[in-house]
């Protein structure tokens, strides 16, 4: 059988076995695209079904999570905690609150966890969880009593040995101040390494909160700096308005670059002069509020609460919201508007339609295991810095952050020119990371 034919007959069984989870079907299938020219070379990756051990989390934890809102009524939730690959160090990954979360989201988001924690280079392997729960629109103690019940089944399943969940997507500093509490009250431990993306007079890591954006734009601009570029003069497009998008926002514009547009649910802003960070900062982590408002104290911007942001010309584009969200017909038009490189600052957030139409066109296209990696390389700073009760300075972490993101871009570069696709970030930042995560494996047997 070639190798084609046995990378088609396992993504079948891959596909059988996890019945109504597209999402994840689709984040095997980009690695299993990168794997044939790595597997041609390496026959023996086939050995001890290292590929099906793989795709098959090593433990899935579905639990119930009843709470009480604040008229007495009470609600049941599901949680989910999916522990996907340990081979590396504890399994690591965020915690994602919102109504679209099921099984096949949390696979998805665990298994593309483990090759980005790979590309890291740091000790940690890939995990993912989190609820159907929706923080909008809750009240503090609402959201309180649901965190506190989440983790009294959660807290069973992780340490810091074990297993470190992190925030995600309606996950932040609040949500993980309660779940840190109530992870406190049950063990009767202080045990700082069990959550990252703690606040800073409790374990918190500086630059944690920006990270995944500050990350992105550091990768973007290694991404220039590849092609003899700079950020210097660019326009960018950002989706979302959260912690990603906000401080990717902000350190593109240190970078010298500007961003023109940026999103919420509810619709997309413009700003030809460029996004005012502190005003859109204030709005979204302050007030919690639409990004509508924006332009009622923005001379000259517009708001759009229909069409799509991905219609605004640039030369650099950063989905950084939902998976998904940046399609083939919208990936056209940034082509046709000049787009020149798009990095996911989000999980997932481009079809593969839309990966083919950049890559077609000759645009730099970096996916969100390479690019997006800094959130959760600082998380791993934050481990680094509670096991040895120390606390680093902003300016350092910074650097830290820096520092992995350019190694990151240099694997991905090196791995694809190695592997015959100079300059493919995908195929350099996929076979990096399995090429690291299956040696492990092999060296630890069939476990």
């Amino acid at each position: 059988m070639s190798t084609s034919d046995r990378i088609a007959e396992i993504y079948e069984q891959v596909k059988a076995r996890n019945a109504g989870e597209p999402e994840f079907h689709q984040a095997a299938a980009e690695v299993f695209e990168s794997l044939h020219v790595v597997l041609e070379r390496h026959p023996s990756y086939f050995d001890s079904g290292l590929i099906e051990r793989l795709c098959e989390p090593e433990r899935q934890i579905i639990f119930r999570v009843p709470w009480i809102d604040d008229n007495g009524q009470v609600h049941v939730n599901r949680g989910f905690r999916v522990q996907y690959n340990s081979v590396l160090g504890p399994y690591k990954g965020g915690l994602r609150f919102h109504p679209s979360v099921n099984l096949g989201i949390v696979k998805f988001l665990g298994f593309e966890q483990i090759f980005k924690n790979a590309l890291t280079g740091l000790p940690i392997g890939g995990g993912k969880g989190g609820s159907d729960f929706d923080p909008k629109g809750r009240s503090e103690q609402e959201i309180m009593r649901f965190c506190q019940s989440f983790m009294t089944e959660l807290h069973r399943h992780i340490g810091e040995y074990t297993d470190v969940p992190a925030g995600d997507i309606g996950v932040g500093g609040r949500e993980i101040g309660y779940l840190f509490g109530q992870y406190k009250r049950l063990t009767n431990s202080y045990e700082s390494g069990v959550l990252t993306g703690k606040g800073l007079t409790w374990g918190g890591s500086q630059v944690r909160k920006e990270a995944t954006g500050y990350g992105v734009a550091y990768f973007v601009a290694e991404m220039a700096k590849a092609r003899g570029h700079s950020l210097e003069g660019s326009t960018a497009v950002v989706s979302g308005s959260g912690n990603v998008a906000i401080y990717a926002i902000e350190k593109i514009h240190q970078l010298g670059g500007k961003v023109v547009a940026a999103s919420d649910s509810s619709g997309y802003i413009y700003d030809k002069d460029g996004i005012d960070f502190a005003l859109l900062k204030e709005i979204k982590e302050v007030r919690r509020a639409r990004i509508c408002e924006y332009t009622e104290e923005r001379t000259g911007a517009e708001f759009f609460a229909d069409g799509n942001i991905w219609t605004v010309p640039c030369d650099v584009a950063l989905p950084c919201a939902t998976q998904n969200e940046l399609d083939e017909t919208a990936a056209k038009t940034l082509v046709e508007n000049g787009v020149k490189v798009v990095a996911e600052g989000a999980n997932m957030p481009t079809t593969p339609g839309g990966i083919s139409v950049f890559r077609e066109a000759g645009v730099r296209f970096a996916p969100g295991k390479a690019a997006n990696a800094g959130g959760v390389a600082t998380s791993a700073l934050e481990m680094q810095q509670n096991a040895s009760r120390d606390s680093w300075h902003f300016d350092y972490t910074d650097e830290r952050l820096a520092g992995i993101m350019r190694d990151i871009h240099g694997r991905c570069i090196e791995t694809a020119a190695e592997y015959g696709k100079p300059g493919d970030y995908v195929h350099g930042a996929n076979i990096a990371g399995f090429v690291k995560v299956a040696d492990a494996m092999f060296a630890l047997g069939v476990i």
